[in-house]
């Protein structure tokens, strides 16, 4: 296992700048966006038509001594704006193409959310069974929508040999270990997670637990904390919609890796991962606001470097 980052976080740092200095941090790994939520500062897709490019970054990363652990395009597929819905589509699509291209194993999406009639303008995100039409909207966003979309894009990814690791978040159709093994079973083993334990957090899932539920349909992790406020949680509950940057009265907010949960929880995490069979990169995503963008990740890259495990286990001598 090892660990890696995210670059969206220094968006604003050129690719060569970005190397260097992760380079100094110890690290090797990145996970780079190629547009939609995440933008696209350090990998393009015109790569896939333009040979010289795609040589030229492919040797800037061997020459600086880098891999890449995906490629992401978070994004919403299924909107129900048709334009926004065909341009994130088609950022998945190519996506797949350039990690084929790249040798990268996997993608990184978001679920989606269509919303609740091919007539609607907006997103739709059904959080309860009463009124009774809320099961409508969900069972026809799941039949119509969500199993079409996904079962042809997953042979799509299968048939250029990468897979699409899906990122539980609130918001979109897969959002919880349930809702994520529902689309995995209705698409295919094609279809995994990008396992990011802060959004289990301010579900009140145990992450921890979730891995034995999750087992080997994750694919990729984010290392992303987040702090619960006991203060603020008996009054907004989980769905806190305030903005992230109101720190003072929101229930929870994301964190960088130790401050939300100490070294004795993050080493439980890495050790239960290894146990169901994750062995790969624990990629560094900074979206904490109370902490900048360097301290964030500096601190981050010297937590986790004493706690991943490096090494594999031995023979159990002692049996």
């Amino acid at each position: 296992m090892r660990v890696g980052v995210f670059t969206a976080l220094l968006a604003q740092m050129s690719l060569d700048d970005v190397l260097k200095k992760l380079r100094s941090l110890n690290i090797n790994t990145v996970e780079l966006g190629t547009g939609n939520y995440p933008g696209d500062p350090h990998c393009k897709l015109s790569m896939l038509e333009n040979k010289t490019e795609l040589n030229e970054f492919k040797q800037k990363l061997a020459d600086n001594g880098f891999t890449i652990s995906a490629l992401s395009c978070h994004g919403n597929p299924l909107h129900p704006n048709r334009e926004i819905a065909k341009k994130n589509q088609d950022t998945n699509q190519k996506t797949i193409r350039l990690a084929e291209k790249l040798g990268v194993p996997v993608i990184i999406d978001f679920a989606g959310c269509p919303g609740d009639s091919d007539k609607a303008k907006y997103p739709n995100w059904v959080t309860c069974p009463w009124p009774p039409e809320y099961l409508d909207v969900l069972e026809w966003q799941w039949e119509k929508k969500v199993i079409p979309y996904w079962t042809k894009r997953a042979k799509f990814a299968e048939d250029h040999g990468v897979k699409i690791a899906i990122e539980m978040h609130p918001g979109f159709v897969a959002y919880s270990p349930e809702t994520m093994l529902r689309l995995r079973s209705a698409a295919g083993k094609a279809i995994g997670v990008n396992y990011d334990p802060s959004h289990m957090f301010w579900q009140a899932i145990d992450p921890i637990a979730a891995i034995r539920v999750l087992g080997n349909a994750i694919f990729h992790v984010h290392a992303k904390d987040t702090q619960i406020y006991g203060r603020n949680l008996p009054i907004t509950g989980v769905l806190d919609t305030k903005k992230y940057t109101d720190e003072r009265n929101r229930a929870w907010i994301f964190r960088t890796v130790g401050y939300g949960h100490g070294a004795e929880w993050w080493s439980e995490f890495i050790s239960t991962l290894r146990m169901f069979g994750y062995d790969y990169v624990l990629s560094i995503e900074h979206e904490d606001s109370i902490l900048s963008p360097n301290e964030g990740l500096t601190k981050a890259t010297q937590f986790l470097g004493q706690l991943v495990i490096k090494e594999q286990p031995a023979a159990a001598w002692w049996v």
